[in-house]
């Protein structure tokens, strides 16, 4: 594949997994029956079934239609209509699908775009109607469709996106800092970016892009972010408040772009390929993007572990495959949704891009675990797919667009030194409640 289209995929992906939330309220949906979902493996897998992406024609056209070539032939009499919906249009088109149960009979969503319509009684149960198959992906980003405070998950997870920490080795060795050993902790990561900003000139430590990493951080941090329903926002905890109050600092000093409290990940993106911040947390699929936009920059890049608390978990971002309740067909849609996720064909859609399969086999693969070629590339997929085992998809789906400008709001203004740390958190927690109680 070449850089243009590795870097096309690239932007859609993190759309996908991280960015891109659909608000699915009000649908007029019928809940399945317990017998319904139990039994729903089962029957003839035959006929024909629609399967829905987002965007990913035509840079996976090859792919997707391969896979569906290999499921046809290995089950005879079977017809898979693939659909592929653009970004632009898709709120309107699911919602208007799930009110009149005419969604396809395999849908490819993020946990933000399901989770409304879960609620809801949209999809099948999987660990009812294919209770053997938890086992053989990544708790995590199983889990990742799962409705809090509910049994049972509705999605097959697909693939993954994982970051890790890439750095400026140059930059290091100027600051007098240690180029093979980057950052693994957020008192090591703001420690290092300190010392760049004191000894590196122009040169910042990092970009906050708290757009992005807030919410994702506190997680990381050990922050309880909600309660164990999903109804209530929590994260006004002392340690947030140590945490937002680091921020502060480091803005203060300098140690982030003057400019960058208001900016989000693709500006941070911006700053890192310029030579203007050293630390870059963020998703490996970005190398290939710094090679082609900034080849010195490429050059000078090594890569860590994501950054994390003293024990807290990773972030995955997570793309799945749900089966509606309304299908007409559900063994043969069931039955595509495994194959499409199984082991084999998640390697190689890997290995086309960087992105991270959910299925535990394809992860042990040498292609993740094997990076004695020297490539930053191959490290990065190495520590990348390492960490995936005690990941879990940290974001909320309650932090819609709504609850993101409310908090980051607030978070802003403690970091221009307008709130204590305290107040902002008090203040972003009683706005996202009372956003998500209405």
């Amino acid at each position: 594949m070449g850089a243009q289209s590795m870097k096309k995929f690239s932007t859609t992906a993190l759309a996908l997994s991280s960015v891109f939330v659909l608000g699915l309220t009000g649908c007029g949906l019928n809940s399945g029956s317990d017998s319904a979902e139990a039994n729903a493996a089962e029957g003839e897998v035959t006929g024909e079934i629609t399967f829905s992406t987002l965007q990913l024609k035509p840079t996976f056209t090859d792919y997707i239609e391969g896979v569906i070539d290999d499921f046809e032939a290995e089950h005879p009499g079977t017809t898979v209509k693939w659909i592929d919906i653009p970004f632009e249009g898709a709120q309107e088109k699911i919602s208007t699908d799930a009110q009149a149960d005419s969604l396809p009979d395999v849908v490819n969503l993020n946990p933000n775009f399901a989770q409304p319509l879960e609620e809801q009684g949209a999809f099948v149960n999987l660990e009812k109607a294919v209770p053997d198959l938890k086992d053989t992906y990544v708790e995590g980003a199983w889990d990742a469709f799962k409705v809090p405070g509910e049994e049972g998950s509705y999605g097959f997870p697909w693939y993954l996106s994982s970051e890790v920490t890439m750095y400026n080795k140059a930059m290091f060795e100027k600051a007098g800092l240690d180029p093979e050993q980057p950052p693994a902790t957020y008192e090591e990561l703001f420690n290092a970016a300190r010392t760049i900003k004191e000894k590196g000139g122009d040169i910042h430590g990092m970009h906050p892009a708290l757009e992005n990493r807030f919410i994702p951080d506190l997680a990381r941090l050990g922050v309880p972010l909600m309660n164990e329903d999903g109804t209530e926002w929590t994260f006004n905890t002392p340690e947030a408040e140590a945490y937002v109050q680091e921020l502060a600092d480091l803005y203060k000093e300098g140690v982030f772009p003057s400019d960058s409290l208001t900016q989000d990940h693709s500006k941070e993106t911006e700053a890192y390929q310029a030579g203007q911040i050293a630390l870059f947390p963020s998703g490996a699929n970005f190398l290939s993007i710094i090679e082609e936009n900034a080849p010195d920059i490429a050059k000078a890049t090594d890569v860590g572990p994501q950054i994390t608390g003293d024990s807290g978990p990773t972030n995955v971002s997570v793309m799945g495959l749900l089966v509606p309740e309304s299908s007409d067909n559900r063994a043969t849609a069931l039955e595509f949704a495994e194959f499409i996720t199984n082991a084999e064909n998640q390697l190689e859609f890997s290995k086309i891009v960087t992105i991270f399969p959910s299925v535990t086999e394809a992860l042990e693969d040498p292609y993740f675990t094997d990076d004695s070629d020297g490539t930053v590339e191959s490290k990065a997929r190495r520590i990348a797919a390492e960490q995936l085992e005690n990941a879990r998809n940290l974001v909320p789906v309650q932090f819609d667009d709504r609850v993101k400008s409310a908090v980051i709001g607030k978070i802003q203004l403690a970091l221009n030194g307008e709130l204590t740390a305290s107040e902002a958190l008090d203040q972003a927690v009683a706005e996202a409640n009372a956003i998500t109680g209405k």
